[in-house]
């Protein structure tokens, strides 16, 4: 199957199981490479539906406090976007991996030269968040060539016009970030995040993930009610950062989604 036809599959593997697809994130190389590549096997062996594998930028806007951390100690450990997608390589066989990188690094590599790197890398699909839809055009070309899905956010100030125009362009999902905060655990989730689902999921033809404060199991539940898919990111990089050990860390992260899969399966 192509990367696009992959992340379809795993949204309706998910969906046949009734629950909400488990995207765990994780920030390639923190806090350091072995212990990255012992992550990702955790999250593939505790049965995520797919990975957002993070490349470390100095500059990460999106970013809260505990990414911002992880990929600074990434970068200095010696992480490169190629040391990156060789960690994702490993598993992409199992499971669906999704870079996630700032636009600097696309810009670098040409979008033809990003594309490629994506396909040998086995990659399904990339997330920018700093590439606005107006300027990706010849990005989500090259990337449509390799059969790669380009993946875009909508955020809750996304004016309806700019998100239907967004939702028609989408391949893979849609990005739903919970609110115009940076990535971070938040106590409770925005009350207004089911409309806005609902209005991503009316107008889009692919599935709606959420992510940004998703940091516990029931939170995990809340929102698998309302959403597609769930992705976790900034508890589960705080989880790393605190283990100590790569035992430890792979008891940590394949613990926290073996208890959010079932927290997603239980969802009411």
């Amino acid at each position: 199957m192509s990367g696009v036809e992959r992340i379809a599959a795993a949204f309706d593997a998910a969906k046949r199981d009734e629950r909400a697809a488990l995207m765990p994130y994780l920030m390639g190389g923190f806090p350091d490479s072995g212990t990255s590549q012992t992550v990702i096997e955790a999250y593939a062996d505790a049965g995520a539906d797919l990975i957002e594998l993070g490349v470390p930028f100095s500059d990460p806007l999106a970013d809260g406090p505990v990414i911002h951390d992880a990929a600074t100690k990434a970068l200095a450990a010696g992480a490169t976007f190629d040391s990156v997608l060789s960690i994702g390589k490993t598993v992409a066989d199992r499971v669906p991996v999704i870079p996630m990188v700032y636009a600097n690094m696309v810009l670098a590599c040409g979008a033809a030269g990003y594309a490629s790197r994506l396909a040998e890398a086995g990659m399904c699909g990339t997330i920018v968040p700093d590439l606005p839809p107006e300027e990706a055009d010849e990005v989500r070309s090259a990337l449509a060539l390799e059969d790669i899905a380009m993946i875009p956010l909508i955020a809750p100030t996304t004016p309806p016009a700019r998100r239907a125009e967004i939702c028609r362009e989408a391949t893979g999902f849609i990005y739903v970030v919970s609110d115009t905060r940076t990535t971070g655990e938040r106590d409770e989730m925005p009350p207004e995040l089911g409309e806005l689902v609902k209005a991503v999921q009316a107008d889009s033809p692919v599935p709606a993930a959420v992510g940004f404060g998703i940091g516990t199991p029931e939170q995990a539940a809340e929102v698998g009610v309302i959403a597609d898919g769930v992705i976790v990111g900034s508890r589960l990089v705080r989880e790393v950062g605190e283990a100590g050990s790569a035992g430890a860390t792979a008891d940590a992260v394949g613990g926290f989604i073996a208890a959010a899969r079932e927290a997603l399966k239980n969802r009411t």
